[in-house]
Parts: structure tokens; sequence; C-alpha cells
């Protein structure tokens, strides 16, 4: 790893993991949950309210701010953190999963993809090395390699093309990241639903060398059942001494079967989408607010959670604002989802450190099974 970033493992409870990936820009907790800022925000959301909810890391889009403001302007403002007034660590994703799903506007070639601005449909090639310079252009903490995210289904002669340019782009991508004490860089691992594939991907990975490894190409339609099929065994093929990360994971359910299979870092853009829309998690379910049945309901959304929503303001309330479409509406319940989702990532680290995460996860689906809430 590089020399000022380092990763303890703490204490392990079967597959699961906690510990702290300590890096200059402060200690990332795992499990760990970062909340998604696309385009150098948080949706609804300051940053110091971010870090009221327990947030260690937030995650940027390499595709977004490339194409606006873009990443020269970033750097010439003195960087992303400053750019967006965050003094913890940032990952960034590579752009790969962004430029892959521009159906029709894309060209994919063994150089990169080339693909049109969905903003002004201007021309762009980005590559492995375009994605390492935007990304150090951004001062990201955490860098991802460019990657082919490979769609699902997808036969094994398809998923192997795929994943075998992955690993060629692996190889590219760190030659031009370089030597850069202070920042991290992780590979992908690729190779579908196929487990001999993703073996192979692990292990051209790790021959190259990496600070950490993603789990790329789940969550994108396979269902869960079939997503833990590949959990069951895809974090065992990747080393034990370096933090695990399964890219846009997910729901709270997908996090808790994600932990427990030996998981250790997730993004998902979930919780904000979802405050914005009017739908609040919480540890009995999900809680559509645009229902009639919560217009004189004066219960906070859950009654155990101590965010400033819970605490200050009534479903009643919530309702009200979400039917009426007023802003502080994506602000509240956004700001309750990423609480709920950190204090459900914190009660994971305290089950796993005291060996009690068998009891915690049954704890965790019977208040779901017993809630009286709507279903994500």
């Amino acid at each position: 790893m590089g020399k000022n970033i380092h990763f303890n493992i703490h204490q392990t409870d079967g597959k699961a993991r906690t510990g702290f990936l300590s890096m200059p820009r402060g200690d990332i907790r795992t499990p760990a949950f970062m909340p998604v800022g696309t385009a150098a925000t948080v949706k609804a959301m300051m940053p110091e309210s971010v870090v009221a909810t327990g947030a260690d890391i937030l995650l940027g889009n390499t595709y977004h701010l490339m194409l606006r403001p873009t990443a020269e302007r970033v750097a010439a403002l003195g960087g992303l953190h400053k750019f967006m007034n965050w003094d913890k660590p940032i990952l960034t994703d590579s752009g790969g999963y962004q430029v892959m799903s521009l159906t029709g506007l894309r060209k994919l070639t063994e150089e990169g993809v080339k693909f049109k601005s969905h903003i002004d449909g201007s021309s762009h090639m980005l590559t492995p090395e375009r994605s390492m310079e935007i990304q150090r252009l951004l001062g990201s903490d955490i860098v991802m390699c460019f990657d082919e995210c490979t769609p699902f289904p997808a036969t094994e002669d398809v998923a192997r093309a795929s994943m075998e340019m992955s690993m060629r782009w692996a190889e590219r991508s760190k030659d031009a990241f370089g030597d850069r004490p202070d920042h991290a860089l992780f590979g992908i691992q690729q190779g579908s639903v196929f487990k001999d594939q993703r073996a192979e991907s692990a292990e051209k990975l790790q021959a190259l060398g990496f600070d950490g490894y993603a789990i790329g190409g789940l969550a994108v339609g396979e269902g869960q059942e079939l997503m833990f099929d590949v959990l069951d065994y895809a974090p065992g093929q990747l080393p034990d001494d370096r933090p695990r990360y399964l890219m846009g994971v997910g729901k709270p359910d997908d996090i808790v079967g994600a932990v427990q299979r030996g998981v250790d870092m997730f993004d998902c853009v979930l919780p904000s989408r979802s405050g914005r829309n009017g739908q609040a998690l919480t540890r009995m379910g999900a809680i559509n607010l645009r229902n009639a049945r919560h217009a004189d309901d004066p219960r906070p959304l859950d009654p155990e959670c101590h965010c400033p929503c819970c605490q200050n303001y009534s479903r009643a309330y919530l309702h009200h604002v979400v039917r009426a479409k007023e802003i502080i509406a994506s602000m509240l319940v956004t700001w309750h989802n990423l609480h709920y989702y950190q204090e459900l990532m914190q009660g994971l680290r305290d089950a796993i450190a005291a060996k009690k995460l068998d009891e915690f996860v049954r704890d965790f689906h019977m208040k779901r099974e017993i809630g009286d809430m709507e279903p994500i």
C-alpha cells in the first residue's frame, strides 16, 4: 500500500471483518458506507450535515465531473476537497460504469471509450490514462482503475473478453497512476457470475498489486440471490490484508449480507435518491411518505432514530412537505436515510467487534419482517 496508507483489521466474526483504513485525510471505519456525491455534492445535503450522519468518506464521479465543471477547473480552484468543502477522504469511480451505460452514444476500443456527452453532445475519449489524470486533478484519495463494467446477462465468452480487457486496462491504470504515497489505487475484479473468471481476474490484479480491491460487475440486474452466490466466493479470492469494496451496493439487506461474506466498503445512491422521492428507509423497512395514511400521523419516522428529522418532525409534516414538493422534504428525508445507513454500519461494526454478528443479523431481519412499512 502507499506508505502513508494502512488497513488494519481489528476483529473478525466468520467472514466479516471490522477495522480501519487509515489515510492522511482521516480514518475510514470498516465496514464503511460511502454517500454518493456525484457532482461534488451529496444532493440535498450540506457537507457538515453529511459529517453529522457519521460518514468518514464520500464518493465522487469522474464521468460527471470531467464534463462539468471539468477536472482542470476543479484543480485550478484547489482540488475537489476545497471545491466542495469536504476535508475527509474522497473515493472517485473511474467513469467506466457511466460511459458503458451510454447506449448508442459510445464506441469501445482497446484504447478506451469514445463517447458523446449526455449534457451537450460533445465528443470525449476516456482511456485508463485519462481516467487516472482526471482523478489526479480532482485530488481523489482513493482512485479506481478504469474498467469495463460487464453487462448482465453475459455469455461466458462475452464476460471473458470484457474481463480480459479490464485487466489490460488495470495494468495501464497502474502505470499511469505512478507513485503517489498519500493516495490509494484500487483494482476492480470482473468476471460476471463465472467463478473461474473471477478467480483469474483476482489473480491478475494481485500480480499487479493494488492498495485495495473492488468487486465490480454486480448490482447490474442479476438479483440478490445470484449476487450473494457470487459473494460467497469472490471476496475470498481477494487478499485478506486489503480492503474489499462492493461497487454500487446497495439496499440495507444487500449490505448486511455482503458484510457477512467479507466485504468492507459500499456505496449507493439509494438513500439520497429515495430521500428526494419521499421514501424513508428505517430499521422497520421503507415508508412511502406520499401515502395518505401518514397525513394525520404524529409519530416520527423511527422512534429509535436520533437524526434531526426524527427528533423534530412528524410523519404528518413530512407527508405534507413531500406532497407539496417543498425543498425541505428532500433535505429532511435524505438526512434521515443517510443517518440510518451510518447507524446500520456502526451496528455491524459493533456486532463484529463483539462477535455477535449472527445475533445482529437475526434482529435486523426480524424488525423488518414485523414492520408495518412498505418494501423497498
